[in-house]
């Protein structure tokens, strides 16, 4: 079961003090490039969804281009799904630091391709390179924050990366929708903002190094937390598709239920929008191991879930789709910080990968999952009513395991003391 996963008491949960400055500009600077990196790959994956229409009617005399022009918005996130883990081996062999302005340079150039590429094919290989970039971005990024911060600082961040994917998604779509007013190819003009960020980088973010005395000929064969890491990435991937469900499925709820004004629709997304960055502020705002707190995550998602699935009327939907969004913005940081303390400095890079191969997987597999079950089922609205129940069940299950090993811990993180 993905949840059977107690903590390890070699968990590595340091509350050494931070390696950089926790304060002034440079500080400041630091967390901005980090965030906007980070945002980074949720601007690959919803900038062109409003222009698919108008690249379909470009490309109507390609033969398959109604299957193959969605896969221009998706392949990125396939892409990151395959290639993160080998992304953090790179890191950890290569270099935080280095990969990542490598890799922010190399977004703008892929990304940017679509401007003067002509052929359909070629387009959607250049985004599968755009989703490689994003590998190594979003896997720099996080790994540095790691790196850069633990105890309270880190839960803090990791819940602010959280937050700022989620509102960049709508301010990305709004974007999208925009400047593809223009043409379908002037929303790709975006991706070149990644060329600003990278001499940033270049300046305000510092090498990490290790901390400690150096390993011995013994300890550099120290074997990769395989077991520890293995439950929480499962997990994951099943949170993923937790957290994934109410922004791929609202409209279709709501068009199920007789609403079709695509102002009401845009309105109820961005009210869910922004209880996923409320539940991410309280969750940063709770100091405490994120453990113990998995199983009440999963309940509250579960009741949202619960709700949607009951809901006989647009209002009574949004509230449902509210509460789960409230519990998916704890969900995510708390499974991040989860998998962070289990992670020392040398495994970061690898074990960051493969959790966001995990999660991105898990993200991609949703609207298929969610597809079977509404065939099995008849509705989509109980398609999510038999999520919803295995979303209680993993909480259940995740209860009586802490129960069961005595792990519950109710201290706090704890506090750096830069």
């Amino acid at each position: 079961m993905p949840g059977a996963v107690p903590p390890s008491p070699a968990a590595v949960d340091d509350a050494a003090p931070s390696p950089v400055a926790v304060s002034g500009p440079a500080h400041r600077l630091r967390v901005t490039l980090l965030m906007a990196g980070s945002c980074l790959p949720i601007l690959g994956a919803v900038l062109i969804a409003p222009v698919l229409p108008k690249m379909q009617d470009h490309f109507e005399s390609v033969p398959g281009a109604k299957a193959l022009v969605p896969l221009a918005l998706t392949v990125p996130a396939l892409a990151l799904a395959l290639l993160a883990p080998f992304a953090g081996v790179i890191v950890d062999r290569l270099g935080r630091k280095r990969l990542l302005i490598v890799a922010t340079l190399l977004y703008a150039v892929f990304g940017t391709a679509p401007l003067w590429l002509e052929s359909l094919g070629v387009i959607i290989a250049s985004r599968a390179l755009v989703g490689v970039t994003e590998a190594a971005i979003m896997t720099c990024c996080t790994t540095l924050i790691g790196d850069y911060y633990s105890g309270q600082r880190r839960v803090k961040y990791l819940a602010l990366q959280t937050m700022c994917a989620s509102a960049s998604a709508t301010v990305f779509f709004v974007l999208g929708g925009a400047a593809g007013s223009a043409g379908w190819r002037v929303p790709f003009w975006v991706y070149a903002v990644s060329l600003v960020l990278a001499p940033l980088m270049v300046s305000a973010l510092p090498s990490p190094a290790t901390t400690g005395a150096p390993a011995s000929p013994s300890q550099t064969r120290r074997p990769f937390p395989v077991r520890q890491l293995a439950g929480i990435c499962a997990l994951t991937f099943f949170g993923a598709m937790v957290f994934y469900t109410v922004p791929v499925e609202m409209a279709y709820l709501l068009d199920d239920l007789g609403v079709e004004n695509s102002g009401v629709i845009g309105l109820s997304t961005a009210v869910a929008s922004a209880a996923t960055v409320g539940g991410a502020i309280t969750f940063a705002r709770l100091k405490r191991s994120p453990d113990p707190m998995l199983p009440a995550v999963f309940a509250v998602c579960a009741v949202g879930f619960g709700l949607m699935f009951l809901a006989g009327s647009a209002p009574l939907l949004v509230v449902g789709a509210v509460v789960n969004c409230v519990g998916t913005g704890m969900l995510l940081p708390a499974l991040l910080t989860s998998a962070m303390s289990r992670l020392a400095f040398e495994d970061r890079g690898r074990g960051t990968g493969l959790w966001m191969a995990a999660f991105f997987g898990g993200e991609f597999v949703c609207p298929l999952i969610l597809l079977a079950l509404e065939s099995a089922v008849g509705t989509l609205a109980g398609a999510v009513g038999v999520l919803g129940l295995a979303t209680a069940l993993v909480a259940g299950v995740l209860a009586r395991v802490r129960r069961r090993a005595g792990a519950a811990d109710p201290r706090p993180l704890p506090e750096q003391l830069a």
